[in-house]
């Protein structure tokens, strides 16, 4: 039977997350786990996070976590969610701080000025079309332009354009999911994304990079 490790530092909405990959792989041992040796023997690895890139950094490396996603990123079918997207790359605006940088690029505020500009709220929350940038494994039987769930503040910032999967729009365009190699990642949430997310879910659970 086949393990997908959902990776736990105390930082994201797990449960959600775990309840939706067991409805789509009935099949598989759905592990939320904070144990480098259970994300390093599982067969799948999903990264989820919520709050502060700070706090999220300093968790992880709390719980002893770096070095196993580092290889989990390097050699396993990879899945980012959210913060999980934004830890990927090498810096943040949020707190000063660094990222994992296993992805080049940066995470972005979006800009206090434009968004009163155009009347639109920071964070960023609800109901986004997205558009898929090149074709994806992840992607399949999902429309281009279906609608996912959004809650940010932040946004990455490829500096590699290679690594654009997809965009949405909020006063402007900006990269909302990435891939490259065994790596998939996104800024909105599956798990909340009603039937685009959980078809999206699928497709990981199936994926073979």
């Amino acid at each position: 039977m086949s393990i997908i490790a959902v990776v736990d530092y105390g930082m994201g909405n797990l449960r959600s997350v775990s309840k939706a990959i067991e409805h789509v792989a009935p099949g598989a041992r759905v592990r939320v786990t904070s144990d480098p040796a259970e994300i390093l023997a599982a067969g799948r690895v999903v990264f989820p996070g919520q709050g502060a890139m700070r706090d999220c950094m300093r968790e992880m490396d709390a719980h002893g976590l770096r070095a196993a996603l580092l290889e989990a990123a390097r050699s396993k079918p990879f899945l980012g969610i959210c913060l999980g997207l934004q830890m990927l790359f090498e810096h943040s605006e949020e707190g000063d701080v660094e990222g994992l940088a296993i992805l080049p690029g940066r995470v972005r505020r979006f800009p206090e000025a434009r968004m009163r500009a155009e009347r639109l709220k920071v964070p960023h929350m609800g109901w986004n079309n997205v558009h898929q940038a090149r074709e994806h494994a992840l992607w399949q039987g999902i429309p281009d332009g279906a609608r996912f769930y959004f809650v940010h503040s932040y946004y990455v910032e490829p500096a590699d354009p290679a690594l654009v999967c997809g965009t949405a729009e909020y006063a402007f365009p900006f990269t909302c999911a990435v891939g490259r190699d065994n790596i998939f990642a996104v800024q909105f949430h599956p798990e909340k994304s009603q039937t685009a997310g959980l078809r999206l879910l699928s497709n990981f659970v199936s994926w073979k990079p």
